[in-house]
């Protein structure tokens, strides 16, 4: 899920409000735990409170949930690790806490910042000597908050250009790569490069995203821990690319890949999560047969999406976004609920139609709407 940027001059107040109003939902004060506010309070602590992050709606409603548990909520909502570094970021900011700038122009380190301007010039024989006066800057990690990745980034993460700062890099962006490499970047980092190469589009756009794959990989990054994250992002050059480094190809990857046949095939032997994360992909990209076989297996088209892939909003939110209008009919007719807003923005299906320019869709959505609230009502 997006983390929900903070504004220019934020209200600590206002963030305490916020974290009343959660505790009173979880609570049971503004509603029953079946109604669409609650659900979308239960699906932000699913994916921002640690303690819940396996935790059902059910689980949510009756676990002691406190004013504490509420305010870590919020402060990770807006991308922060906890209420206390929020509240330092409002009352105190430094450098890295000004969250308008590039990344590399937060870093208060000195000699961290050097490294990153060498690796953006593609200095490589500069960055090799640079290493080897400062041995401990490669396992060297700086810290950013107020964004929901990037969060502890190593120096070799950079090389990725993901999140943007300049959105290119240079042309020989590989051989500054394999200097960090050589200086001893541990597996982690590693296999979070390879993750960010993966799902960023400045690599692709530079035609370097498969070259820094097969580096990463040759160097032990595991091919499998970026395989969802790029199929979630569309990144289908990536997807095969490591598939093709031998990583198996599960129901998730085939539904991302509109790969019918595939995904009717590996369906029996899927597990609840793949055939959740299944159903995401197919009606993000639109291969409406498969929606259909997900739903004629029995997934339900009326939960949000899995943490990891646009989890603040249903399968109908994201073919809503996509414009997949036989996917969107399919969903709706398969009984996706029309009044289910986001769990960010706050949005209906047809408010996001709205949003993004899509009237005709928007009407259907709003007719159909219309229609099932005359029904509910026995007609008047």
């Amino acid at each position: 899920m997006p983390v929900r940027r903070l504004p220019p001059n934020p209200s600590l107040d206002h963030l305490k409000y916020q974290a009343k109003d959660m505790l009173c939902l979880v609570r049971g004060k503004f509603g029953p735990a079946s109604s669409a506010p609650m659900l979308e309070a239960a699906q932000r602590i699913r994916e921002f409170h640690p303690r819940f992050a396996s935790a059902s709606d059910a689980d949510i409603c009756n676990a002691k949930f406190t004013l504490s548990d509420a305010q870590l909520t919020i402060a990770r909502v807006h991308g922060f690790a906890s209420w206390a570094r929020l509240k330092r970021h409002i009352e105190q900011p430094t450098l890295a806490d000004q969250l308008h700038l590039p990344h590399h122009e937060r870093i208060e380190d000195a000699v961290f910042q050097h490294a990153v301007g060498l690796i953006d010039a593609g200095d490589a024989a500069g960055l090799r000597v640079w290493l080897r006066q400062h041995p401990k800057l490669v396992h060297q990690h700086v810290l950013f908050e107020g964004g929901n990745y990037f969060r502890s980034p190593s120096l070799l993460e950079f090389v990725a250009e993901n999140p943007v700062r300049h959105g290119k890099m240079p042309a020989n962006i590989v051989d500054v790569a394999r200097e960090i490499l050589a200086a001893g970047a541990d597996i982690a980092a590693r296999n979070e490069t390879l993750l960010l190469v993966a799902t960023g589009r400045v690599a692709r756009e530079c035609k370097m995203q498969v070259p820094l794959l097969d580096l990463l990989c040759d160097g032990g990054a595991d091919a499998s821990n970026a395989l969802h994250a790029a199929a979630a992002h569309n990144q289908q050059e990536a997807v095969l690319a490591l598939i093709r480094r031998g990583v198996i190809v599960d129901l998730p990857v085939a539904a991302a890949l509109g790969r019918s046949a595939e995904c009717a095939h590996l369906l029996s032997a899927a597990n609840p999560a793949e055939r959740h994360l299944a159903l995401a992909l197919a009606a993000q990209f639109g291969y409406v047969e498969i929606v259909r076989t997900l739903l004629d297996a029995g997934e339900d088209p009326n939960r949000y999406n899995p943490l990891g892939c646009h989890s603040h909003a249903t399968p109908l939110h994201q073919a809503v976004a996509a414009g997949q209008e036989a996917v969107v009919h399919l969903l709706v007719e398969r009984g996706a609920r029309l009044d289910w807003k986001d769990a960010l923005w706050g949005g209906t299906p047809a408010d996001w139609a709205a949003h993004q320019g899509r009237p005709e869709l928007e009407a259907y959505l709003r007719a159909c709407s219309e229609a099932g609230s005359r029904l509910r009502s026995g007609g008047k």
